[in-house]
């Protein structure tokens, strides 16, 4: 299970929000569920975010680098 500040990746794009599969974010509240949801914050390289959605845990995946 994804926990807060965890960086994920979306595994699918989100064209209604301009995100491409692959586009990192950080779990920023995780809702129990059942089935888990998170919400996630996905900024630009200069730090502004671009969207914050909630998410299943199947359409993101755990990324290994950090922000």
């Amino acid at each position: 299970m994804l926990e807060l500040h965890d960086v994920v990746e979306l595994r699918e794009a989100m064209p209604g929000e301009d995100l491409p599969a692959g586009a990192v974010g950080a779990i920023v509240d995780v809702f129990d569920g059942p089935p888990p949801m998170y919400e996630v914050e996905f900024a630009d390289d200069d730090g502004r975010t671009i969207a914050m959605i909630t998410l299943r845990a199947d359409q993101v995946v755990r990324h290994d680098d950090h922000l």
